[in-house]
């Protein structure tokens, strides 16, 4: 919303700035005692590539889902098709995420929901790991908002992220 009402506003800007300026008919001489006019403002750039909705600022990261369970399998669904859209992708940081992205289902219930945590061992920086942003890239926006649509339903509260800085290795296991 605010994105297009900033794109509107710069728009109507550069519509209306040539008329304004060929309204006004410049004095023959500007007088001694005043500089000369200064030149327009350049219209202003359009704002650099969105900030990411969903991205981690450690090396780790995990999400945590709560689904209601009566629709674990619509979530696992949206799962499968956003494994597909992360398979798909030609970006290689689309590529990075796929790697060390992986989904797991809790065998204990929490409460009355089913858990499925989402674990990226390494997150990527700066990535966003939006779904709907994924599934859109990689399926298209009609496909995106059905499957998203599935995904939304499915929860039963909202999504937790933390972000996970490694402390300790054992059995041998690389520090990153």
């Amino acid at each position: 919303m605010r994105r297009a009402l900033v794109i509107m506003t710069c728009a109507l800007g550069l519509a209306l700035t040539p008329a304004a300026l060929f309204a006004q008919t410049p004095p023959s001489q500007p007088p001694p005692a005043q500089p000369p006019p200064a030149p327009p403002a350049p219209a202003q750039q359009p704002p650099a590539q969105e900030a990411p909705q969903l991205a981690f600022a450690a090396p780790a990261g995990m999400i945590f889902n709560q689904i209601k369970p009566d629709q674990a399998a619509a979530f696992e669904e949206v799962m499968g098709k956003l494994k597909e859209a992360l398979t798909k992708s030609t970006d290689p940081v689309r590529k990075q995420q796929s790697a060390g992205w992986k989904v797991y289902k809790a065998t204990e219930a929490m409460g009355a929901n089913t858990l499925y945590v989402f674990l990226m061992d390494p997150a990527v920086p700066g990535a966003d790991y939006n779904v709907f942003k994924v599934l859109q890239e990689g399926l298209g926006d009609a496909t995106a908002r059905e499957i998203f649509e599935k995904f939304r339903n499915a929860y039963a509260g909202p999504q937790n992220k933390i972000n996970l800085t490694p402390v300790a290795a054992f059995g041998g296991a690389p520090m990153r």
